[in-house]
């Protein structure tokens, strides 16, 4: 398997992807789900047969994070959407599956079987797939922030709220456990747990924000709006600390974290 192979299995994942979205704005919810589900069957295949053929795990690259992103973005939508049932969840996750997928489609990168020394450690896997599940879970949450701010004519419901809630509090915990591993790891690669890399730094800006808001919440339970705001705040921290952190000058020849 290589990146070439990419397209065979993007383009029919997303074709799926698309498809359960529109039936599950038709209220088809069982076909839909299968259709989920049969598409993160076919996208998943990719990963482990580049995994395979890599000969170790696909998350080196900014293009082989976005692969982790897309597929547990669908795995946060099939989840919302079954436990909420809001028909709409599935369009949002393949829109943003069609954007991380052409980016890769349209922008490939080198992939190679090399890794430094220092991504050789066993807290590789579970820091980045814990933060990625946790960067999809909190684009959820943000999906449904722009909904109720935007798209939404009536006020926001306590059952919507209330999923906006759960989705911000598993994706902190998540980005916990995430931030944990990575201390963990950089203690035995680099013998020290935090130094205040513009990564790190970023991650804790984006980790005050979600607990901000979920404070700000419990504070202040009726000023949604504001509290809305948050959501948007933190998913900008969000992807600052993902991707654009190559772009700062802090970062240049300085980061370890850059791709």
């Amino acid at each position: 398997m290589s990146w070439s192979h990419f397209p065979i299995f993007a383009i029919p994942a997303l074709a799926i992807w698309i498809s359960a979205a529109v039936l599950a704005l038709r209220g088809r919810r069982v076909i839909s789900t299968v259709l989920c589900c049969l598409g993160l069957v076919i996208y998943s295949s990719f990963i482990a047969g580049m995994w395979i053929s890599l000969e170790r795990p696909p998350m080196r690259t900014m293009g082989e994070t976005r692969l982790w992103y897309v597929f547990f973005l669908n795995i946060a939508g099939l989840i919302t959407y079954l436990r909420w049932k809001y028909r709409w969840i599935p369009s949002f996750s393949a829109l943003l599956s069609t954007v991380f997928t052409c980016v890769n489609l349209f922008k490939p990168e080198i992939h190679d079987k090399t890794m430094m020394p220092a991504l050789q450690s066993g807290w590789f896997v579970p820091h980045v797939t814990v933060y990625m599940f946790a960067y999809a879970l909190l684009a959820s949450a943000f999906l449904m922030a722009v909904y109720l701010l935007w798209i939404k004519k009536t006020p926001a419901t306590r059952n919507e709220m209330a999923m906006t809630d759960n989705l911000t509090c598993i994706g902190l915990a998540f980005l916990t456990f995430g931030m944990l591993f990575g201390a963990f790891w950089a203690k035995i690669a680099w013998g020290h747990y935090w130094s205040w890399d513009p990564k790190e730094t970023w991650a804790a800006v984006t980790w005050f924000i979600y607990l901000a808001y979920i404070h700000f919440r419990r504070s202040s339970p009726k000023n949604i709006n504001l509290a809305l705001v948050f959501q948007l705040v933190g998913f900008a921290a969000l992807q600052i600390c993902w991707w654009g952190i190559n772009y700062l000058p802090s970062a240049q020849g300085s980061s370890i974290h850059t791709y």
